[in-house]
């Protein structure tokens, strides 16, 4: 949500800097820093402290904009709290502020704060207040982030059985699969249970049913890469164009150029949602082997072009997202054999 219709009645930029235990707060007022605080990261203390300040510094709710670093689930407590207090809020990517204060010397808890503090007020007039998630997504993310986490403990463990084979003897070998194999199967009915739950979850809600069927009824997109779709988007939210979401998930490429002596080829910048775009490259390939106008693109691309592998690839992630957002955009399900039908009976009124 872009907030340049909002940004230039802000007098008060407030700067959080947040850890497990403690939040530092700066509070900036035309470039100087007023006030500095450490308190708990409590509900109970944030709730206090901004009143505080409220009272102290005579803010509004209209005059005054807080940031922070994006955190995860430490960052909850005070978004929660300002959301309550309605306070305009910016969560921005700690590389996007780090980037904006220049040459950095010395790292401090009361620095961070102040810096992000002066992020707020240099870029006042191009600020993007944070769009608040509603709950089922945050319930989905949860669940999304808890069975990537089965899934890597799942992985490691038979990793480690298999590794043994050839280097171990076979009776220890025996052992350890014998031992371990109860622990295997617990984690395989953990994961299917968290699996049967994020579908129930999202079929439950009107919304966020209409956005996965949409998307899943793009040939190589399972539940997996549309629910992560939804939740880095936030419903369609927050990456609101496929421009911005192949710049997001890394996907988009970029020209290298400058004056007459950097000639660099155009390529994608690693800046990215990694697992987003691992996810899209899976997708990608088993198009490429299943979907028939892919493969003939693909084909074609490589032995009559002789265009680079990851390159045609890179495209075919591409497309698959643009199908995504079009059928979202539209509203519609994805149609395999579409076929063009112009208008050609209209009738215009004289």
């Amino acid at each position: 949500m872009d907030a340049l219709n909002k940004t230039k009645r802000y007098v008060y930029f407030i700067g959080i800097d947040i850890s497990k235990e403690t939040l530092d707060i700066a509070v900036m007022v035309q470039g100087s820093i007023l006030v500095h605080n450490t308190i708990p990261n409590e509900p109970k203390s944030i709730r206090d402290h901004m009143l505080h300040l409220k009272a102290s510094l005579k803010f509004t709710t209209r005059n005054a904009v807080v940031g922070m670093e994006n955190t995860g689930i430490y960052g909850n407590h005070v978004i929660n709290k300002l959301k309550t207090l309605k306070i305009d809020t910016v969560v921005d990517p700690p590389l996007r502020i780090k980037n904006s204060s220049g040459l950095i010397r010395g790292k401090t808890d009361k620095k961070d704060a102040e810096r992000i503090a002066l992020y707020l007020y240099k870029s006042r007039d191009i600020l993007r207040l944070r769009i608040p998630r509603r709950p089922i997504i945050e319930q989905l993310a949860g669940l999304s982030a808890l069975r990537k986490r089965l899934q890597s403990l799942h992985i490691a463990m038979r990793v480690l059985l298999k590794e043994n084979t050839g280097f171990v003897k076979k009776g220890l070998i025996e052992q350890s699969n014998r031992l371990c194999s109860r622990s295997i199967d617990a984690l395989k009915l953990d994961i299917k249970d968290v699996e049967d739950s994020i579908e129930a979850t999202w079929k439950a809600d009107e919304e966020t049913n209409r956005l996965m069927t949409l998307m899943q009824s793009v040939p190589c997109v399972g539940p997996v890469v549309a629910l992560e779709i939804l939740i880095c988007t936030n419903e369609f939210k927050n990456v609101r164009t496929i421009k911005q979401f192949a710049s997001y998930a890394g996907i988009a490429p970029f020209p290298y150029k400058s004056g007459t002596t950097v000639r660099k080829k155009t390529r994608i910048s690693k800046i990215a949602n990694k697992k987003m775009k691992a996810l899209l490259h899976t997708s990608a390939v088993l198009a490429r082997r299943f979907i028939p106008d892919i493969k003939a693109y693909y084909h074609r691309k490589m032995d009559i072009e002789g265009k680079h592998k990851m390159s045609v690839l890179n495209v075919i992630r591409l497309k698959i997202a643009a199908r995504v957002y079009s059928c979202v955009k539209n509203n519609r399900l994805y149609e395999k054999k579409y076929e063009y039908k112009p208008v050609t009976d209209l009738h215009w009124p004289t």
